[in-house]
């Protein structure tokens, strides 16, 4: 469970990094902010959802498998930077 906590920090950091890079504007940190909390409720509501029914009582590969799913996001956010105009 740490570690699917700790993969949803870096997740959020990515999302920040990426806000900030961009040029650091209130509208860049607010929909990075944003972008990083709805893939987080979408994508843990999707494998909890197949959590329940694959390994119901095993709530840390649930959180294990939605930090790597942020990670894998978060990664392609940051890397998307590189492609905003500004």
């Amino acid at each position: 469970m740490l570690l699917g906590a700790i993969l949803i920090a870096v997740a959020f950091l990515l999302h920040w990094l990426s806000a900030r890079a961009i040029g650091g504007s209130y509208i860049a940190y607010r929909d990075h902010i944003f972008g990083f909390f709805l893939i987080l409720v979408v994508s843990g509501a999707v494998i909890g959802i197949i959590g329940w029914r694959f390994w119901r009582g095993r709530p840390d590969i649930t959180i294990l498998l939605t930090g790597v799913v942020s990670v894998v996001l978060g990664v392609m956010v940051y890397i998307q930077r590189f492609h905003v105009h500004g």
